[in-house]
């Protein structure tokens, strides 16, 4: 299906799609007291094989105590015939721009976005394709095993891989409608975009309506109690990113990339932007370091090797572990079942455990006094 936009963003084209415009259409702006679709409000709407999501433009000072709008707006949409789930998120772009926010890394998390959680730490990559959300489930997976109590949030909007990696499926609950319970598996609590869109369906929405997805995926999730929450970044270094790096409370970042020079040039990049909103780089993950043939065991750097070390060294930051291209830890992600738990004996799972416990040592102050180790496959 082609979907076409009107000049308000809504979607024309079928039957469900007029009856979700026309359901928006009963919803009232409170304080103005004319409808949200008349007044412009309703954005990137978005109906695919009964899977609605939209955005809801307002002003940055009203944001706030809309909630209830957005609530209604979800709901009535909801009750339609034929709709199997809806997103709708709170944007506020009426001023032209996000309002700023100041950095928050090195403290702990804002109390009022994620009450119960003690630290947050980003795994993320200045360019998609280096393994950068295989390498944050087996660190989820790991400090999961120390016995920590863990959260992973899938943040890549765009291109959501948890649902899979993670082996679930299905739409959270939610015990009052207001807060969604994340899914769990493997000991860790998880949330994505992916529980909540089908798999193959394009989130089509611009940079500030996937930072209130963001956002409402953290403070609207009930996470409990949790020590530590991993969030995979979205790839690159654009508008998103940044944003999420200054709005969400970052305890650090966790830097992947392969060996490759074209690789660390982006790797630097992602650095950089965490050093310039006062994030701590916690280090950096050399992935596919390596490929050591199953069969006669010899050693191929495909992407080259040391790359990610070196540029540590460079940077100034620690070099946190070496992980190998390997056939069974895509195998065991692919399938849902990380390689940390489905071979806990393997060397791959004994250097994300590495990982993890350098990144437990820095967030939690251990770091400040012992090193945090350099973990290398043989």
């Amino acid at each position: 299906m082609t979907d076409t936009a009107s000049p308000s963003g809504a979607i024309s084209g079928t039957p469900l799609e007029a009856a979700v415009r026309g359901a928006l259409a009963r919803v009232m702006d409170p304080d103005r007291g004319q409808d949200i679709v008349s007044l412009g409000m309703v954005q990137g709407l978005v109906v695919r094989d009964g899977h609605v999501g939209f955005s809801i433009e307002v002003d940055p000072a009203r944001g706030p105590k809309l909630e209830p709008l957005r609530q209604a707006a979800e709901s009535a949409v909801h009750a339609l015939p034929g709709v199997l789930s809806v997103t709708a998120v709170l944007t506020a772009e009426s001023s032209g721009k996000a309002a700023p926010a100041k950095p928050t890394g090195g403290a702990g998390p804002s109390k009022a976005l994620v009450p119960g959680v003690s630290f947050i730490v980003a795994v993320a990559s200045g360019k998609g394709g280096v393994g950068k959300s295989t390498t944050a489930i087996n660190l989820a997976m790991g400090l999961a095993v120390k016995g920590l109590k863990v959260g992973l949030l899938d943040a890549d909007i765009y291109g959501p891989s948890m649902p899979r990696m993670m082996g679930l499926a299905g739409r959270p609950d939610t015990k009052d409608g207001k807060l969604l319970i994340p899914k769990k598996n493997h000991g860790v609590s998880c949330m994505s975009i992916g529980f909540l869109v089908p798999e193959d369906s394009p989130m089509i929405w611009r940079g500030p309506m996937v930072m209130s997805a963001i956002e409402q995926m953290l403070g609207q999730v009930d996470w409990g109690t949790l020590d530590i929450l991993i969030i995979d970044m979205p790839p690159g270094t654009g508008d998103a990113q940044l944003t999420l790096s200054q709005r969400v409370p970052l305890s650090g970042a966790v830097i992947v990339s392969t060996p490759q020079d074209i690789a660390l040039l982006d790797a630097r990049k992602g650095l950089n932007m965490f050093r310039k909103v006062e994030v701590p780089v916690l280090g950096i993950v050399e992935n596919m370091s390596y490929f050591l043939c199953p069969n006669c065991g010899h050693r191929s750097e495909i992407f080259a090797h040391g790359g990610a070390r070196r540029e540590a060294g460079t940077l100034g930051v620690d070099f946190l572990a070496e992980i190998p291209l390997d056939p069974v830890i895509r195998e065991t992600s692919d399938g849902g079942h990380p390689i940390v738990i489905s071979r806990p004996d393997s060397p791959h799972a004994a250097a994300y455990r590495g990982l993890a416990d350098a990144v437990w040592a820095k967030v939690s102050g251990e770091g400040a006094r012992r090193a945090g180790p350099k973990i290398t496959i043989a």
